[in-house]
């Protein structure tokens, strides 16, 4: 078996191929690691969530990376982290674009609200929905590939 390590470009065709990450994130010390579905663009990944703990972890401390790991044949494996910072896209005025942009490159697959919405417990269904559409703006990549 040999690893090498991914290219910037090489890094990116994964981010942009794939949906589900992990998301690392921290609060006073305190690390926390959930998967998240996500759509990548331009040095960005989009996704959803309702309110809980990654959210506030994020509000916190909005310095987060994401894990996005594929395994190949054999023993083979790719895997690139994504390091960059937490941006909120709130339901106001001024966040129209991007939150209309986060919409339409998730809604390209069926099944993307479900991780982000569905929660162990539902509150009472209201009215309101207090789902939070959020970014990561990717400021740096890195990954490897292992190959029998």
């Amino acid at each position: 078996m040999w690893i090498r390590n991914l290219s910037t470009l090489e890094c990116t065709k994964l981010l942009s191929s794939h949906r589900v990450g992990r998301l690392a994130c921290s609060m006073e010390g305190q690390p926390y690691v959930v998967p998240i579905y996500y759509a990548y663009q331009e040095n960005h990944l989009y996704a959803f969530s309702m309110p809980g703990r990654k959210i506030d972890f994020m509000r916190a401390n909005p310095l987060v990376c994401v894990l996005v790991d594929v395994k190949g044949e054999g023993r083979g494996w790719q895997s690139v982290v994504a390091e960059g910072r937490f941006e909120e896209l709130p339901d106001r005025i001024g966040f129209k674009r991007e939150r209309d942009q986060a919409w339409t490159l998730l809604a390209k697959h069926s099944d993307w609200w479900e991780p982000g919405a569905l929660k162990p417990a539902q509150p009472p269904v209201t009215s309101h929905s207090p789902h939070i559409f959020f970014r990561i703006a990717v400021t740096e990549v890195s990954g490897r590939e292992a190959q029998d």
